[in-house]
């Protein structure tokens, strides 16, 4: 039967005084209360939906995948406030990926009337508390004290970005002995999707059409429906190329372009030549994203930006370029130290334009203000990716875009392509039936391994010296399509992007890219070839398609290979080697638009011969 839906109601502290805290004051701009389009004293309609979709079913496991951004934590506290409410569970267990988010977990509860411990060790729990807030690691550790507080009295357990619990097989069998006994499990996730096959404790799993089992969510909010209900902010990416030269360890000196057909190794080392703070890739971009931090303080005064890199070393390094860019000291936040939770609080609130961070920010943390980024790691794993662009996406009003600077990579380009798609935790590898008549499945399965790597750096990226290198501003990407032609930094041409309002509304954001795309090519027409700001090919020679568009184009190609194959009795493989070398230009699912049209031509060519 389905139970009755009433408001949030604050829930008494056993054998303690009633807090009479309402849900609805001093929360932070995450939850509906805050939201300044008229949501007061409401839940979002997503948070609504789920709500009644748990009330009626009352299942015992119950999985929501929300973008970043869309108010996960309100959902959760409003349902953990009902149940203890209604006496359905006794105590509550948030558990999080960090330290800084278990505190976070605490403080959100505590203004709806929920006292959470988010020092909890060991032992029983202080009467004035509700429960505790710990971390995926704690459990791990200690597994067996939390599965005795299941037992002694009914529990809701909230997994805060569950897919964390499949980081090791330890972490997961911990979970899955602490929590077995629990009342109620509540898993909540922004990325379900994993790059390995671990499963993740308490989801359930489907087996589809092509046997493969994937999660499957009880409730979902993807980022294409938060964008439509104006609940997060548009994303805008700017890419940026360049030149680059390094040294390997045999004192071979290799020199490559970002964004050219590459080895795994050789994308690797010139991704890691472009971070380098010793070259000009790095200072040319953190300067172009405080030009854009400032065109967005125009309408955002406290607008707030984020670099996130690989290491502490280079995260320094990258304080002291901000520093003489900005004449302002950066904040700088390193994982694990004790005062890293301190700093993102004070960043927070104070109203300062730069932090630097190694990872500490990547996933949950609440700093709303953020609202320009640059990815300044080689992590590439597509879970990270959207976790760290998640940090920019928490609107506050309508209207604020949020901006995020990446190197030329054709993996981030294509993790920027799909922000809107919605995925799943993928628990079987798929099937390979017909593998055979792809000629780059090697290929292929190096681009898969790659996003496989920890994140972080590891043993297998081959040792290096990066030597120099300089940046270019390649184009925009936007909701599946691409603005924009290589200029030089500081170039009018480059500015006319960096200077988008920072505040639009996402129709308006399209439409004006389409116009300074149309006034580049322009003006690129009108000047003499010496006099370019273009350094490859001309406006006329570089196409500029969506991603849909280029999916379609490539789905164009294999259909006239399939066809020549039957004209010509060859194999797909041989013809498709047979277009690279007459062509040039990587594999097609690397290749561009102007390379694909190329092939395209040529095949026809062939067949034509042949009739």
């Amino acid at each position: 039967m389905r139970a009755p839906w009433t408001a949030p109601h604050v829930p008494e502290c056993p054998e303690s005084e009633t807090v009479t805290t309402t849900a609805s004051h001093h929360l932070s701009p995450a939850f509906p209360g805050r939201a300044p389009w008229g949501t007061a004293g409401k839940l979002r309609a997503w948070q609504q939906g789920a709500m009644e979709k748990y009330l009626q079913d009352q299942p015992r496991d119950f999985l929501a995948v929300a973008t970043p951004g869309a108010g996960k934590t309100t959902f959760a506290l409003t349902l953990a406030s009902w149940l203890l409410h209604h006496h359905v569970v006794q105590q509550i267990t948030v558990v999080a990926p960090t330290e800084h988010l278990k505190k976070q977990w605490a403080e959100a509860a505590a203004r709806i009337g929920i006292r959470l411990d988010p020092d909890y060790s060991a032992g029983p729990v202080s009467k004035e508390y509700h429960g505790v807030a710990i971390t995926y690691a704690g459990v791990g550790v200690r597994p067996m004290l939390h599965r005795n507080r299941c037992e002694q009295r009914k529990t809701l357990v909230i997994l805060d970005e569950i897919h964390h619990a499949g980081d090791s097989k330890s972490w997961g069998e911990a979970c899955q002995e602490a929590f077995d006994p629990a009342t109620r499990r509540l898993a909540l996730t922004g990325t379900p999707f994993r790059s390995d096959t671990n499963p993740i404790p308490f989801v359930a799993y489907e087996e589809g059409n092509d046997g493969i089992r994937r999660s499957s969510a009880d409730y979902t909010y993807g980022y294409g429906n938060a964008l439509a209900d104006g609940v997060v902010r548009p994303v805008i990416f700017l890419s940026y190329s360049g030149n680059m030269r390094w040294r390997t360890k045999a004192g071979d000196e290799i020199a490559a372009r970002l964004g050219e057909p590459m080895t795994r190794d050789a994308i690797g080392q010139a991704w890691r030549t472009a971070l380098s703070p010793t070259g000009d890739w790095i200072p040319n971009v953190l300067s172009a994203a405080d030009k854009r931090l400032t065109e967005v303080r125009k309408g955002i005064p406290d607008a707030g930006g984020l670099v996130i890199a690989t290491d502490q070393e280079s995260a320094r390094e990258y304080a002291k370029i901000l520093k003489k860019v900005t004449g302002q000291k950066a904040t700088v936040v390193l994982s694990d130290e004790k005062a890293a939770s301190k700093k993102i609080d004070q960043f927070a609130a104070d109203g300062s334009r730069w932090m630097v961070a190694v990872r500490m920010v990547s996933e949950g943390v609440d700093v709303p203000r953020l609202a320009v980024g640059v990815y300044a790691t080689t992590i590439s794993t597509p879970l990270f990716f959207a976790q760290a662009v998640g940090r920019f996406v928490r609107s506050r009003r309508r209207g604020e875009t949020a901006s995020v600077f990446v190197p030329t990579i054709p993996m981030l380009l294509d993790f920027a392509n799909e922000m809107e798609v919605e995925r799943d935790h993928v628990l079987d590898k798929p099937k390979k039936a017909g593998e055979e008549e792809n000629p780059f499945a090697e290929e292929d399965k190096l681009l898969s391994d790659a996003e496989k790597l920890e994140d972080e750096e590891t043993e297998e990226q081959l040792p290096f010296e990066a030597l120099e290198s300089d940046a270019v501003f390649d184009r925009v990407l936007y909701d599946g399509a691409e603005f924009g032609m290589q200029a030089h930094p500081g170039s009018e041409e480059e500015q006319d992007y960096l200077g988008i309002p920072g505040l639009l509304e996402p129709d308006q954001v399209q439409l004006l890219l389409q116009k300074r795309q149309t006034r580049q090519i322009a003006h690129s027409r009108q000047k003499p070839a010496e006099e370019a700001d273009l350094l490859e090919k001309p406006a006329e020679a570089r196409p500029v398609v969506t991603h849909k568009q280029l999916l379609s184009l490539r789905k164009s190609l294999n259909t006239m290979v399939s066809a020549y194959t039957h004209q010509s009795g060859k194999p797909h493989g041989v013809i498709h080697t047979e277009l690279r070398r007459v062509c040039g230009g990587p594999p097609s699912a690397e290749a561009t638009a102007g390379q694909i049209q190329d092939r395209i031509k040529k095949v026809q060519e062939w067949a034509t011969r042949m009739t």
